[in-house]
């Protein structure tokens, strides 16, 4: 507990040690604790603000020397970080379950097992023809 009032007191915040050694509050949680749990703990806004920021800057690096008897562990340097894609994985696997959600929703599924590929096709690809030609002529989208 005494880390957690070292790091509170770098923030200049060593008024809420007390606090977060009642709640057994140590750094193996601290990148746990969510702006609504420091405000139980009775912390202001501006210093939640303030915390949140310095508990994000801790990173995945140790959030201080633990004692051990151990030397600490210094990871090799990446040779090259790989590519990350234009859409995070979340954002991307959350799109795909509501267009197969609004897909159920329409039918699409019962529909094209009903028809042959040609006619479900045809199906679903001459409303938006449609609607593509009636934008056009109405001069909203360019030819």
């Amino acid at each position: 507990m005494q880390q957690i009032a070292d790091w509170l007191k770098t923030l200049g915040m060593s008024e809420y040690a007390e606090r977060f050694a009642e709640n057994r509050i140590d750094f193996s949680i601290l990148r746990d604790l969510t702006d609504q749990d420091l405000k139980d703990l009775g912390v202001v806004l501006g210093d939640r603000r303030k915390m949140l920021r310095a508990v994000a800057e801790l990173g995945s690096a140790p959030a201080a020397p633990l004692a051990s008897a151990q030397p600490p562990v210094t990871p090799a340097p990446l040779a090259a970080a790989p590519a990350r894609p234009s859409v995070p994985v979340e954002s991307a696997a959350e799109r795909r379950h509501l267009t197969v959600m609004f897909c159920d929703l329409v039918g699409s599924t019962a529909i094209s097992a009903q028809l042959d590929a040609e006619e479900w096709r045809d199906q679903r690809t001459i409303p938006s023809v449609r609607c593509g030609r009636r934008c056009r002529s109405s001069a909203r989208l360019p030819n």
